[in-house]
């Protein structure tokens, strides 16, 4: 069973290199800044309309975010989005953070079929929604 297993695994991480770029592969494989925070000076989470959810903690110095961490119970794109908005909006401000665009998420990813780009607009409204609880 363990052969088949992996075969089965590297079959379906080849389909995924067919219809996503290698970024997108491994931010899904290896998701930057996933799991809860504690002490966050703020969290919210956003609901897709394809039923994905992203959750965004922040902790701040200042105006400044320090630390940002996501959780989701989405799909590949939806993690793969997810860390890649952490890593885009760790050490800017406040201000610098809510000019993240969906554009920036899928540009740095390498793009998704139009089918999945919702799910960077669902990290960045994660991100904004979280972002408008904290006080600085």
């Amino acid at each position: 069973m363990g052969m088949e297993f992996d075969d089965l695994q590297q079959d379906i991480l080849n389909d995924a290199r067919r219809h996503y770029s290698e970024e997108t592969v491994d931010h899904f494989m290896n998701p930057r800044n996933l799991g809860p925070m504690e002490e966050a000076d703020a969290f919210a989470e956003f609901h897709g309309p394809c039923g994905d959810t992203i959750g965004i903690y922040v902790r701040l110095n200042g105006d400044i975010i320090e630390d940002v961490r996501f959780i989701t119970d989405g799909c590949g794109t939806s993690i793969a989005s997810g860390s890649m908005v952490t890593i885009l909006a760790k050490g800017k401000t406040v201000e610098e953070a809510m000019s993240i665009q969906q554009e920036d998420v899928l540009r740095e990813l390498g793009g998704f079929p139009p089918e999945k780009e919702h799910c960077a607009l669902l990290a960045v409204m994660s991100l904004r929604k979280a972002l408008k609880l904290v006080n600085v």
